[in-house]
């Protein structure tokens, strides 16, 4: 006869056998209910109008419902921790972006949740350079005019941005530590008043988004010297890189990415995964994500989730660099 500690043994695992088919059917059954999509900012920005193309598209694919959920605060941070701390079941998912995971958890000195440790990435969605402004009128008219400029006379030019830890704050510092110069940063209340003074030219430059530039480009009353990718920005594609005009290594991307609480099945995740990629190459779905200016860059969660080590080591750097704390 079985021992009593060798019957406890072999109960166990059976419970667990058990569990694990459980699970597995559960998984392969998936969705059995609506998911809620938490979007972290509120209704109008990017993130929330590529939600909004994807979500009810999603919602079609998985024969349920995708419930569209608005959470903004804390430059998005109100809306990562909520999703931190859903549950790891499949039935949440967010769209993170490059300062709710990269930036903003840097320049705090507390965090409610870890961007590498509190999600499972599934695809990155979209990546778009920023464009390198200047007055009209400037007598600058390249990245080495800029840089000459700045030389000359360190601490005495300008950078506007959108507000203290914003893409161009962070743009701006991290083009003064890679050309090395030494310019003032000039935070606003928003991207439309910082716009307003470049116009009137109270400011040197403003590194910003290539949709919200690209009507005064045209128009004459600005113009792009540089963009950040490592290529050419589709919409400005006649303006050089700030690697091309001279900065090596220079790379900014505002990006977009899919993601879920830490811990949520493999299969789910790859499910996820699947079925979004999918969506990014309806042509619908393309001609309506590209235009808001950036370029789909769809992978896999492994693929993401190396680009997102790298963004929060590379944002981090720049932040302790320049001594930038949330205010």
């Amino acid at each position: 006869m079985f021992k009593t500690s060798h019957l406890a043994r072999l109960a166990i695992a059976c419970a667990s056998a058990l569990g694990a088919v459980s699970a597995n059917a559960q998984n392969a059954s998936y969705p059995v209910r609506p998911i809620r999509f938490i979007v972290p900012f509120p209704p109008g920005g990017s993130t929330d109008i590529y939600a909004r193309i994807l979500g009810p598209r999603l919602a079609d694919a998985i024969k349920q419902q995708v419930v569209i959920d608005n959470r903004p605060g804390a430059g998005g941070a109100l809306g990562a921790d909520l999703a931190a701390k859903a549950a790891p079941d499949g039935y949440t998912i967010w769209l993170g972006q490059t300062n709710n995971l990269a930036i903003g958890p840097a320049m705090r000195t507390k965090n409610s949740y870890d961007p590498i440790r509190d999600f499972s990435p599934i695809t990155l969605l979209m990546r778009a350079p920023q464009v390198l402004v200047i007055n009209a009128g400037s007598p600058i008219n390249s990245i080495k005019d800029l840089i000459a400029a700045a030389k000359a006379k360190p601490g005495t030019l300008t950078f506007a941005s959108a507000g203290i830890g914003s893409s161009g704050h962070i743009t701006g510092e991290l083009f003064n530590q890679m050309a090395g110069v030494k310019m003032t940063h000039v935070p606003y209340k928003g991207a439309t008043p910082a716009m307003i003074d470049l116009r009137g030219g109270r400011v040197t430059y403003l590194p910003t988004s290539l949709a919200s530039a690209a009507q005064f480009v045209k128009n004459g009353t600005i113009r792009a010297i540089a963009t950040t990718g490592t290529t050419r920005a589709r919409l400005m594609p006649d303006v050089p890189t700030v690697i091309e005009a001279g900065v090596p290594g220079f790379e900014v991307d505002s990006w977009h990415g899919m993601l879920a609480p830490a811990k949520v099945p493999r299969e789910i995740i790859a499910r996820l995964n699947r079925e979004i990629v999918a969506l990014l190459d309806r042509p619908e779905v393309r001609e309506a994500l590209l235009s808001e200016g950036g370029d789909i860059t769809p992978g896999t969660p492994d693929q993401f989730a190396a680009f997102l080590k790298t963004e929060v080591a590379k944002w981090a750097k720049v932040i302790k660099e320049a001594g930038i704390t949330a205010e």
